[in-house]
């Protein structure tokens, strides 16, 4: 026998009504007028009339008189419910399985080559004992002894290797914090300072404010005004629109700035959790043992911290996942996140044993070209930056000289023009490094990206601009503005008239090149910087710096 059809709720309530015998009420006699008929029937002996409706009668009734008001209320709530669906989908992303402390890879048993791989007698030995949260991985055991071992797809852009972790996946991974209350520590890298700038921050953050703190100042060349590269790093966070609560600079090597970060920290915290945020290898995992090292001399929490921080590598790509800290006395945590992956930086482009050629370990000298004012001129010529920058020489007035700022590791060679492309194809992999290698070299892209550059000369006493490098350094464009006693050269510097330059720099596709006001560092940067000059009210507008 078929089963009775099920009826909606206002079906039922319906069916209900109608069903209900209505009840017969007694006429008022406070009622009666002259005139009127008065029926004198004997009134309805007691218990025999019809019950009075029930508690659960008049609920129903309330429900089925409700509804159609319901129905008319829910389309202007249709947008609300939306929104609160999406929030509960980013947060479901947000982890809360056990992860490696050094990478926060999920912990697994199964995939010995993957990230997050533990011994499964060790995981069940930590799990009967709750100490997962002290648990490392195998890759980070490996990258803490120097092994290069890349986990996010699209690096290397050479065959072979397992690719654990896309670049999107990452992102995806992100997505939560704004539907987070926290307090987000943008970091920059100085050296690349337009390579690693994160941009549309604000998909990651939210409404959260932000601290900008701009890494590895240490690197800078001596006798660097740190006051210089502070305005300097303001003016181009306010042309980038991006606002921030103050910018911050600092060295996590030598602990520079790092006590004023806390400082600010502590003070805008007031609650939440604290995220700290970046392109991949901008420095986050230094950072945060830079702060857990200032912070343990006051905070004990902070000093049982120190034992389980992040692993620190070149890779890029070494954190996969959020990793939660313990670091606040006073409550609220610490998070490391995964680095950003951003396509147009170097790093996307070589293989993964040529990342630490990369990455400056000291300070940055500048190489300049010609290096004095008897070489010969630069127009004709052509210069490789190991085998991923050829900066060919045009047009230039005879007094011009290109300043590199990058690792020392990078040599740099110049060749004529005209020889420039038989001088690349015989030497890369051998002189001009990386890709480092025949091996390496065989399946290298090549300098794919062509970029015309045509520069005006402004004034003679300061550099014209940088030519920044994503992912590798800058050049700095110097017209040095003395006058010639050679009449080949006067006569040469009266047919460019105009005073500009004209470059052709080639790079690796898809690695992006910008041309940016010149960074003021060494000693006579002091000299020529010139700060902007404001209002009471674009003062007071403008973000702080310190250091």
């Amino acid at each position: 026998m078929a089963a009775p059809p099920l009826l909606s709720l206002s079906q039922r309530l319906l069916f209900l009504s109608l069903s209900l015998p209505k009840p017969q009420l007694a006429p008022n006699p406070s009622s009666f007028s002259p005139g009127r008929a008065v029926s004198t029937a004997p009134a309805t002996p007691e218990g025999a009339g019809p019950a009075a409706p029930s508690r659960g009668d008049r609920f129903l009734g309330t429900q089925l008189a409700a509804e159609p008001a319901a129905r008319v209320l829910a389309p202007e709530d249709a947008e609300r419910r939306r929104r609160r669906r999406e929030k509960r989908k980013a947060l479901a992303r947000k982890p809360s399985a056990a992860a490696c402390y050094g990478c926060g890879a999920p912990l697994q048993t199964a995939d010995e080559a993957a990230p997050g791989y533990v011994h499964p007698a060790t995981y069940d030995l930590k799990k009967r004992h709750h100490q997962l949260r002290t648990v490392l991985c195998g890759r980070c055991k490996l990258l803490s002894h120097g092994h290069m071992i890349t986990a996010v797809g699209g690096h290397g852009g050479y065959p072979g290797g397992k690719q654990f972790v896309s670049a999107d996946q990452l992102r995806d991974k992100l997505s939560y914090l704004r539907h987070e209350k926290a307090l987000i520590i943008k970091l920059v890298d100085i050296v690349d300072f337009n390579g690693s700038f994160l941009a549309r921050v604000r998909d990651f953050a939210g409404a959260n404010p932000i601290i900008l703190v701009i890494t590895k100042v240490d690197l800078l060349p001596r006798d660097t005004d740190l006051n210089c590269i502070g305005d300097w790093v303001v003016e181009a966070v306010v042309k980038k629109k991006l606002n921030v609560l103050s910018v911050h600079l600092t060295s996590s090597k030598s602990l520079v700035g790092v006590t004023g970060v806390i400082s600010e920290i502590q003070q805008e915290k007031k609650g939440r959790d604290v995220y700290i945020l970046g392109s991949a290898n901008v420095g986050k995992s230094a950072f945060i043992s830079a702060m857990l090292r200032t912070m343990a001399y006051k905070d004990p929490v902070a000093a049982a911290a120190q034992k389980y921080k992040p692993i620190q590598s070149a890779v890029p790509g070494t954190t996969l996942g959020p990793i939660q800290i313990e670091a606040f006395l006073g409550g609220g945590k610490l998070y490391d996140t995964p680095g950003v992956h951003l396509h147009h930086r170097q790093a996307a482009v070589i293989h993964a044993d040529d990342l630490p050629s990369l990455a400056p370990q000291s300070r940055l000298r500048a190489r300049c070209f010609p290096a004095n004012d008897t070489d010969v001129g630069l127009s004709g010529n052509s210069l490789f930056w190991g085998g991923l920058v050829r900066i060919d020489v045009v047009k230039a007035l005879p007094r011009t000289r290109l300043t590199f700022y990058g690792p020392k590791k990078l040599k740099i060679n110049m060749v004529p023009t005209t020889e420039a492309d038989e001088f690349y194809e015989r030497e890369v992999g051998v002189t001009l490094t990386p890709p480092a290698g025949k091996e390496k070299a065989e399946g290298w892209v090549g300098l794919q990206v062509v970029r015309e550059l045509q520069i005006k000369y402004e004034e003679s006493d300061r550099p014209a601009c940088d030519i920044a490098i994503s992912g590798l350094g800058w050049v700095a464009v110097e017209p040095l503005g003395v006058p010639s006693s050679n009449p080949d050269e006067s006569a040469e510097e009266e047919d460019n008239e105009s005073g500009e330059l004209h470059l052709r720099v080639h790079v690796p596709k898809p690695v992006e090149i910008f041309v940016r006001p010149p960074l003021p560092v060494g000693k006579a940067a002091s000299q020529w910087y010139r700060y902007q000059e404001l209002t009471e009210e674009e003062e007071e507008l403008r973000p702080k710096w310190h250091y």
